[in-house]
């Protein structure tokens, strides 16, 4: 089977994945902006690349000579992250906040990286593949927030809507729109975002650089 072409499908992959909903955090309405055959593709490779895993233990090369005629938006370079779970437990969360490579590069790649390198579990086997819950979000370009304190940070943040960057120095960390349904106070939201960089919850200075970004998620 080639598992490089997005209509091949390995047999773990559950029936009920082959046709993903779209949710919008754009703060702009609910309308997916990318085409359904375009989100199954993406929810089809994702899968096939943490099988690759297990198979190969490499993530899966997409044909992106395929895509040229057929899906010329997967060869674009986009920023995603990837969230995999196993029975509500993460697995990983994996991802880019910049696009430095094509759209379905990115995604195999960090659908592979979520389900064997994140640190936080020893990663995916193959008796859970059947049960795993694989999360793409398609990052939309991050915009600079101007914020001399934390105070204009929480001001301009949209809870629900943003994901957020903070950056300070060497040290860099993002929460991606959907931690505001675990962290639903915007202070709160700040403050753990600065311990995941290994700053202070406290930490404020002039060298601060806060960014948001929107996604559209496919689940």
């Amino acid at each position: 089977m080639n598992l490089n072409r997005p209509t091949d499908l390995p047999h773990e992959i559950p029936k009920d994945r082959n046709t993903p909903v779209a949710h919008n955090h754009t703060g702009e309405g609910s309308e997916p902006q990318t085409p359904a055959e375009v989100r199954i593709a993406l929810s089809r490779l994702a899968y096939a690349s943490v099988q690759h895993g297990i198979d190969r233990g490499r993530a899966l090369t997409p044909d992106l000579d395929g895509y040229r005629e057929s899906m010329p938006v997967l060869i674009e370079p986009r920023a995603t992250f990837v969230t995999i779970r196993h029975h509500q437990d993460l697995v990983g969360c994996i991802g880019t906040l910049q696009p430095v490579r094509p759209l379905a590069q990115d995604v195999s790649h960090n659908a592979y990286a979520a389900g064997f390198e994140d640190p936080r579990s020893p990663g995916v086997t193959r008796s859970m593949l059947p049960h795993l819950d694989i999360h793409i979000s398609l990052l939309n370009p991050p915009r600079v927030l101007e914020c001399e304190t934390e105070q204009d940070l929480l001001t301009q943040l949209r809870p629900g809507v943003d994901g957020l960057i903070l950056e300070d120095g060497f040290r860099r960390a993002t929460f991606l729109p959907a931690v505001w349904e675990s962290i639903g106070d915007p202070v709160e939201f700040v403050h753990q975002l600065k311990r995941k960089a290994g700053l202070a919850p406290d930490h404020w200075s002039n060298t601060m650089k806060c960014s948001c970004y929107t996604v559209e998620s496919i689940p």
